[in-house]
């Protein structure tokens, strides 16, 4: 069975209009070539839906019992054009991204923010996950962007983006850290950590920066999540290596933080995608509006 929109909107019109005339007006087409997308509908159903002669047309019972379904037919092929439509351009669809904690945190929720007072009908699923994490995630198709740190993405993975993100020491107030007007790995190499999991890109910067000076952290306490190793700072287990842009610090008020002078306390950020995949629209115009936040925090 062969049956097209235009079919359908021909039938429909003369049905509604109860004119051949005024329904072809209406569809800017001729008479006879309306005519004929109405027979060619007939045809593919193998059932006549209008009597019509040189005065009046008419549905048939047939044509009266089948019009409210190939109405709901014609309005939901409608919608589905419209709903692609506007996924096309970027004003509907849904952009999954994972990220890393403190960026999910810090980045993210202005950038979402001033994203959707534009295109509101976008929304948006964040997976805030340790770098690692963020790569298989991209990879698996799971998510369509990444924002990840650390080394750089595997050879699967397109770079679309790079910044960067200098690490702080977190302490407690009490600490001989709060009189240092700088710090640097000397001061912080012989102090017990509080350290996130090797799976983090703030670990895998810190064992590096580390291996310089031949050292390995002293490890006290090891943690998944950040604000965790806030809390065990504050309890006085040791010192703790974090972001800049994390929020967990803030959180607690007897800690405190100062950035760690040299090149090695610097994490590399980088927004990813899979390689060889294109972006919805959606995601491809928000991935642009990521790319402009994130160059005020490079060094």
């Amino acid at each position: 069975m062969d049956v097209n929109l235009r079919h359908l909107r021909s039938f429909i019109a003369v049905a509604e209009l109860g004119s051949f005339t005024r329904a072809a007006r209406l569809l800017h087409m001729s008479q006879p070539a309306l005519t004929v997308q109405v027979r060619k509908l007939e045809e593919a159903l193998k059932i006549r839906l209008l009597d019509r002669d040189s005065r009046s047309v008419a549905l048939t019972s047939a044509g009266r019992e089948l019009l409210p379904a190939l109405e709901a037919a014609l309005r939901g092929i409608d919608e589905i054009v419209l709903e692609s439509h506007q996924q096309g351009i970027g004003k509907r669809g849904v952009v999954r991204i994972a990220t890393l904690p403190s960026l999910a945190a810090s980045l993210l929720p202005a950038t979402i923010s001033r994203f959707r007072a534009a295109q509101p009908g976008v929304t948006f699923v964040v997976r805030d996950a340790v770098a690692s994490r963020v790569v298989d995630l991209v990879e698996g198709e799971e998510a369509d962007l990444g924002i990840t740190g650390g080394e750089g993405p595997t050879g699967g993975l397109e770079v679309l983006a790079r910044s960067k993100d200098r690490l702080c020491v977190v302490f407690a107030r009490d600490h001989p850290l709060a009189t240092k007007r700088r710090v640097m790995l000397r001061d912080i190499v012989d102090l017990p950590l509080v350290l996130t999991d090797s799976a983090t890109s703030v670990r895998a910067v810190v064992e590096s920066a580390f291996f310089t000076v031949g050292r390995r952290p002293i490890v006290a306490c090891e943690t998944t999540y950040m604000m965790t190793a806030v809390a065990m700072v504050s309890a006085g287990l040791g010192v703790t290596v974090l972001p800049s842009s994390a929020r967990e610090v803030a959180a607690i008020p007897n800690v405190l933080s100062k950035p760690i002078d040299g090149a090695a306390f610097v994490r590399q950020i980088f927004l990813i995608k899979k390689r060889g995949r294109t972006l919805p629209p959606s995601c491809a115009a928000f991935a642009a509006s990521c790319m402009a936040a994130m160059k005020p925090h490079a060094h």
